[in-house]
């Protein structure tokens, strides 16, 4: 098995123009999501996988801190609708 490090394959390095690209086919808001799931499974370029990953790391903190406002703010809003 002699892979390649620098050339074609699943070590490929992304360009500049790649990573603006994915960013940009990863912001699209319900394609984007199932566009980061498949490729942060499937991508057989380690390097495009691994960037999805982060992609969707990113997504679930930025939903967990959504989640926390949201219910900060629900639970705020119910306390001085009780007063």
């Amino acid at each position: 098995m002699n892979k390649e490090v620098n050339g074609s394959g699943e070590y490929k390095p992304i360009s500049m123009w790649g990573y603006f690209g994915y960013q940009i086919l990863f912001a699209l808001p319900i394609i984007g999501l199932i566009f980061v799931i498949c490729y942060a499974i499937g991508a057989k370029n380690v390097n495009v996988k691994n960037f999805a990953r982060s992609y969707f790391c990113a997504f679930i903190v930025f939903a967990i801190v959504i989640g926390i406002v949201v219910a900060t703010v629900g639970v705020d809003s119910l306390i001085n609708a009780l007063k």
